[in-house]
């Protein structure tokens, strides 16, 4: 049985929608993305509402850098495990570690400190970068290559519907049961759970390359997939455009969180609802990428998304010079309810709200080509270590937005300069991939890659 299911061929696979290998994947993903979020989102809050009550320095960035450098050191080890074994396997391991993870954070929230918090949140990250280059490597083994397009904008829509309704329930908890926050475990575990059941939906697929030896050179780029990198320059320069667009990724989320609570002067909740406002607009832009890309790499969402992200992070900085506004000062102590923090109570937050969640749309134009060009150009011995090195490269990106994020806080305190200077700094980073960037788009073809 298990031979048969390896061995499916591309013309008896079912349509993507009815799929329920694909739903398998899409629905075990969506509860990890969520339970990432909602973690990393508390440690966040837990250390901007630190900074702020105690005048010391943001602590937000170090947050970050644990949640990153995982990513660094065992992406590499992760691609070498997907093509070296089933990613199926992979896939359902990975879940189980994670009803572990939540089992510790639990402890963590009972300790009140940041120390354990940030343990866990490494932990949490080491099994995500495990995780990633199975998820998305499987992708191209178990679906044609013409769904792909399609398929990564519902695998990313979800995605970052489970990152809205993790950041969202972040600041809503942490209001709820500031004391009390290891509640929130029993429905971290549950979900796992729910995603480790779902994990076994997903068909088995081939081992892309069986004995594939270890070597040390497996915990970065491998000499293979680094000559790949070397002959085929577009492949790495979709590589290096994906990472820039997570450096800034990186920056936006801290800053989003300092912008609202320490400019705007909003509640926590109101912070967290802003920030997934941009998971909002990825969501529907992730979809609209897959539907209007017509079974290729459209390359001309990249250039719109490009653009699309510089004229709102421009906006963005404006708003900053706008300020809280009357009455916006007192706004933490106006929620009667949570449910009050739904209503943007000033121009600032209804605006800052609609240009973040034009950004995420812009963003999911942007992202989603690149993510396919990434599955379907290696060849398929490689396609699990190519999806390691992306994630490799593209947590260096976000670790060196930790650093920068740093250095932006530190300058604009001295200078008495709003930190939505930062947003216009970003809007000049991704200016050159707007102007410069074009590459042709890629048809892809009804057979497996």
């Amino acid at each position: 049985m298990v031979k048969e299911m390896e061995l499916t061929p591309t013309e008896k696979l079912p349509p993507l929608y009815h799929d329920p290998s694909f739903w398998g994947m899409t629905i075990t993903q969506f509860w990890g993305a969520f339970n990432d979020n909602l973690y990393k989102q508390l440690v966040l809050l837990f250390c901007a509402q630190q900074a702020l009550q105690t005048q010391s320095s943001d602590k937000q960035a170090i947050a970050l850098a644990v949640f990153a450098l995982p990513f660094v050191f065992f992406s590499g080890l992760g691609g070498w495990y997907a093509d070296r074994h089933t990613k199926r396997t992979i896939v359902i391991a990975c879940k189980v570690a994670e009803i572990v993870i939540a089992l510790l954070a639990m402890a963590a929230f009972f300790t009140g400190a940041l120390l354990p918090l940030l343990i866990v949140l490494g932990l949490l990250s080491t099994q995500s970068a495990m995780f990633g280059p199975a998820k998305y490597g499987i992708l191209p083994e178990m679906l044609r290559n013409d769904d792909l397009p399609q398929a990564n904008g519902i695998i990313q829509m979800t995605t970052f519907v489970a990152i809205i309704f993790g950041m969202a329930s972040a600041g809503f908890v942490k209001q709820a049961f500031p004391d009390q926050l290891w509640k929130t475990s029993y429905f971290c575990i549950g979900i796992a759970v729910i995603g480790t059941i779902a994990s076994f939906w997903v068909r088995r697929t081939p081992v892309a390359q069986p004995g594939l030896p270890f070597r040390w050179s497996t915990l970065g780029i491998n000499s293979e997939t680094r000559t790949l990198l070397l002959q085929d320059r577009r492949l790495l320069s979709v590589l290096l455009i994906s990472s820039v667009f997570w450096f800034v990724g990186g920056i936006i989320q801290p800053l989003v969180n300092i912008f609202g609570i320490g400019q705007l002067h909003l509640s926590e909740s109101r912070t967290s609802l802003m920030a997934a406002c941009m998971g909002v607009g990825i969501s529907v832009g992730c979809i609209m990428a897959g539907r209007v890309s017509h079974k290729r790499v459209n390359f001309k969402l990249v250039t719109i998304g490009a653009w699309g992200i510089v004229f709102c992070l421009i906006i963005m900085s404006g708003i900053g010079w706008w300020g809280p506004g009357d009455g916006l000062d007192s706004l933490k102590d106006a929620d009667t309810s949570l449910w009050d923090a739904f209503i943007p109570q000033s121009p600032a937050e209804w605006m800052a709200r609609s240009v973040l969640t034009l950004v995420g749309f812009f963003a999911g134009l942007f992202v989603v080509p690149l993510q396919v060009e990434l599955q379907t150009r290696p060849p398929k011995s490689q396609k699990g270590r190519m999806i390691g090195t992306m994630n490799l490269i593209n947590w260096i990106g976000i670790v060196l937005s930790a650093l920068f994020f740093q250095i932006f806080t530190l300058a604009c305190t001295s200078l008495n300069w709003p930190m939505s200077h930062v947003f216009l700094g970003l809007a000049l980073v991704m200016l050159p991939i707007a102007l410069f960037y074009h590459p042709q788009d890629e048809v892809l073809s009804h057979e497996a890659p």
